[in-house]
């Protein structure tokens, strides 16, 4: 033997090929399928360029702007404060091709019938590549709505916000080709409760919609503070009120918004979070005075509906990695895939991942009708309980999709630790579990025709004695109005599971619908994954869900 012989100790085998480039739109079925469904086909064109974008390049990027964390610099060379937080190029690079390709924009300068689900899936493909640049996207496509609820400082920003140029140039508005929003809400003694906020509004002239105003105050939590603006709540003389505050002044100068320090948090690395004090920052009043909430409700509803698809996507992305490392590991000389153990978990969460977006794409159709009163209502109801429930399930099934990996999925060469680190902010983000579900009860309590729009969208159970007999329950699990608060989220949950079991019903796929009702319905949503009973068509859910390179 020769000294290079003794150097090598071992030969490297049974390894799974990388999936590096692959295209997350062609691996994905259940994505293609629902999209088109509900009225997204037009866009797999597109949908097909982002796929092979996200696997590839921007996949790559997401690793790179993780590795190298937003920092804060809080002064310039010279002593100056600047209050900036500079960014890898990486993550540069994934916000350049997401507003290039319109997702902060689309539904907006192109709203054809299907604009909301074409937007959600390719959302769907660009956070599977990474989460955190997906904060600054959502927030600037869900300002449109309350911008426009004020003509002119619209006017004056919607033409920046719906640009397909990305400017991260620290800048005034008026010399950027493109603009993003950010959001300041929380405070630290109140958190979700915004109307225990203690930030104050005084006008610099006569005051009212639209007019300048000084603000005073903290905000505990003002994510992505690189962005041009900020849609903020500060209270007047009337209430509680709805401003957009700029980084400038309208004489160029930075305004008077102070970044106190980042965020360490447990995920969301590539994103930079801040706490900021206000010292008589200029903004500009945005909507009704003292109307603060329901001026941005519109866009809350939209940042959940994108904690929807964001979860969704991380499930996706956890359950290609598991089911393609199982379809090539042996163990025991077995390849995983092929052991009836490893079939019922990967099968398990192939049911889980396609329910989550199978439920977000519905919402994305109701998004796409807004003046149908069903869908209006609908949509209503199914922000919160679609953002409780997914948002809920993402942590443990990307914790059971890490483990079918085993130590491979622990370590930081995979993605799966960054997907786990990622789960839980959107079930914390723009409210939390308790917040959805009596958010849920709140929406079915007051809001006439909310309660007759869910039960006419599940039907009579479409055939299926199990979901009939789920959904008579339901009816009398709300009939039932004592210590209801109690009961929330399994009354949630409930209407989460009888939304999912239908629509999987209606399409057609009968492996993928039995598992899902045998498993899910009759109080066995609960179990860990694995639990699959008997008799089910596993091999099936598996070939749907393993990715085949293309």
């Amino acid at each position: 033997m020769n000294a290079s012989q003794h150097a090598e100790t071992h030969e490297v085998f049974n390894q799974v090929p990388p999936l590096d480039g692959a295209n997350l739109y062609r691996v994905d079925l259940p994505l293609q399928e629902w999209s088109k469904r509900f009225g997204g086909g037009w866009a797999e064109p597109r949908l097909d360029v982002y796929g092979a974008l996200a696997g590839g390049e921007l996949m790559a990027a997401g690793f790179l702007a993780n590795e190298n964390k937003p920092v804060f610099k809080s002064h310039d060379r010279y002593g100056h404060r600047a209050d900036l937080v500079e960014f890898h190029p990486a993550y540069h690079q994934l916000m350049s091709a997401a507003i290039e390709h319109g997702l902060p924009s689309m539904p907006w300068t192109d709203p054809r019938a299907g604009a909301q689900v074409a937007r959600a899936a390719m959302s769907y493909l660009h956070s599977q590549a990474e989460a955190g640049s997906g904060c600054p996207l959502t927030m600037t496509f869900a300002s449109v709505p309350a911008l426009k609820l004020q003509a002119d400082v619209a006017e004056k920003w919607l033409p920046k916000i719906l640009s397909t140029q990305y400017d991260p140039r620290n800048l005034p508005i008026e010399q950027k080709t493109g603009a993003t929003i950010g959001m300041a809400m929380t405070e630290k003694q109140g958190g979700t409760d915004v109307r225990v906020n203690t930030t104050r509004a005084y006008p610099v002239g006569l005051g009212g919609p639209g007019q300048a105003y000084e603000l005073v105050g903290h905000k505990w939590f003002c994510s992505a503070p690189m962005c041009d603006a900020f849609l903020t709540l500060a209270y007047t003389a009337k209430g509680l009120t709805c401003f957009l505050l700029p980084r400038h002044r309208p004489d160029g100068t930075r305004n008077e918004l102070y970044i106190q320090r980042l965020k360490n948090k447990l995920g969301n690395w590539s994103n930079a979070s801040s706490e900021v004090e206000f010292r008589g920052a200029l903004a500009w009043m945005v909507g009704e005075e003292g109307r603060g909430v329901p001026t941005i409700i519109e866009m809350v509803a939209l940042t959940r509906f994108d904690c929807m698809i964001g979860s969704s996507a991380l499930m996706r992305q956890a359950l290609t990695q598991a089911a393609h490392h199982c379809a090539h590991r042996q163990v025991g000389g077995r390849v995983l895939s092929e052991q009836p153990l490893m079939q019922n978990v990967l099968a398990d969460l192939a049911l889980e991942s396609e329910a989550a977006l199978a439920l977000t794409m519905r919402m994305g159709k109701a998004l796409d009708n807004p003046h149908d009163e069903q869908e209006d209502k609908f949509a209503r109801l199914v922000t919160a309980v679609g953002k409780y429930w997914i948002c809920k399930r993402a942590p443990a099934m990307i914790n059971e999709a890490a483990e079918c990996m085993g130590g491979a999925g622990y370590v930081e060469d995979t993605i799966l630790p960054r997907l786990y680190r990622e789960a839980p902010v959107n079930s914390t983000w723009e409210g939390s579990g308790n917040v959805q579900c009596l958010d849920v009860l709140r929406a079915l309590s007051k809001e006439p025709g909310v309660l007759d729009a869910l039960f006419s969208e599940l039907g009579d159970g479409h055939g299926d004695a199990r979901l009939k007999a789920h959904i008579a329950k339901l009816q009398a699990d709300f009939c039932d109005t004592a210590d209801i608060q109690y009961r929330a989220r399994q009354l949630t949950e409930d209407v989460a599971l009888a939304l999912q079991a239908k629509l999987l019903l209606e399409a057609g796929n009968a492996p993928v619908s039995d598992a899902f009702i045998a498993s899910r319905l009759g109080g066995q949503g609960g179990r860990v994954y694995g639990t699959l009973p008997r008799g089910l068509d596993v091999e099936a859910l598996l070939a749907r869900s393993t990715p085949h390179l293309i």
